[in-house]
This record gives structure tokens, sequence and C-alpha cells, in this order.
């Protein structure tokens, strides 16, 4: 694994987020907030999650501090948490760009409450975008039980659309 094949990752989870986020900014405030289904309930609640967690990962491996998780409630509209979110990709590109290859194998120890433990940044960044691709296909079921069709945001799709574009 190098930072190339990591920043490429990165960068296909920031495509599938515009794509989600073209289609949560169609919900109503009511349904961007209502408690439908999944580990969060509601589309805002997942957000926030997917953000909150992948700044947490990053800063971790050495990115920016995020602090405590970020709470839903601070977040009341689909405008506030894509300004925020926007500015965590700010952060996570600048990380990135800060990492040598040799930088991945560097060890890391956290305790996320189930003890203390340790892992390469590099298997560290893999597991976030792991964890918001899990939180997209939630957020699509999300969208699709509210009436709002998510579109695919495969990374097939992504790299078709990259070739596309060269």
């Amino acid at each position: 694994m190098t930072v190339s094949d990591i920043t490429r990752r990165f960068e296909y989870s920031y495509w599938a987020n515009r794509k989600l986020f073209a289609v949560v900014g169609q919900l109503t405030p009511s349904e961007f907030t209502q408690n439908v289904a999944g580990s969060y309930g509601s589309v805002r609640n997942t957000l926030v999650h997917m953000f909150s967690a992948e700044w947490g990962w990053v800063a971790r491996c050495g990115g920016p501090s995020r602090g405590p998780a970020l709470k839903a409630d601070d977040y009341p509209t689909f405008e506030s948490i894509v300004e925020k979110w926007l500015t965590v990709e700010g952060y996570v590109d600048d990380f990135l760009v800060s990492l040598t290859d040799e930088d991945l194998q560097r060890m890391i120890e956290f305790d996320i409450g189930a003890g203390p433990k340790s892992a390469p940044v590099g298997q560290l960044l893999e597991h976030a975008l792991t964890h918001s691709v899990h939180h997209r296909g939630q957020l699509a079921l999300l969208l699709r039980v509210l009436g709002h069709a998510p579109g695919n945001v495969d990374l097939l799709f992504y790299d078709a659309e990259r070739a596309v574009r060269a």
C-alpha cells in the first residue's frame, strides 16, 4: 500500500459523498432528521457520525486534532454538515500530502473502548475509508426508505467517470 493508493481511495470517497450529497440536499428538513433506521437513525446522524469518525481516525494517525466525537445536534441543517465536511476534507488532503509511504508503517496506539490496540497508519486509514463505505450503504438505504433514489456510488463507477474525463 502506498500514499497514492490511500489518496485515490479518499478521492473516491469524496466523489461518492458528493453523489449522495446531491440527493440528501433534496430532503425536507424533517426528512433529514427523521428517525428512519440503521445504526444512527437519521440521515443527519449518519452523516455526522461518518465525518466525525473519519476525522477521528485521521487525527489518531497524526492529522489535525478533532477533539471529542462530533454531536449530530450541533449540525441542525444539511448545509452545516457540508460546510464542516469540506473543512475536514481539507484537513485530510493536507495530511495525506504530508505522508510518505514509510509513514504508512508507523504504529499508532489507540483505544476506542475495547482496550488498548495498535495498528499501522496505513491500516487505520484503510479502516476509516471502509467505515465510510459501510455507512454510505446505510445512508443509501435511509434515502430509499425516504423515497429518494441515491444512485450508484461504487468504485467501479468512479473509475469509469475518471476514465471519461481523462
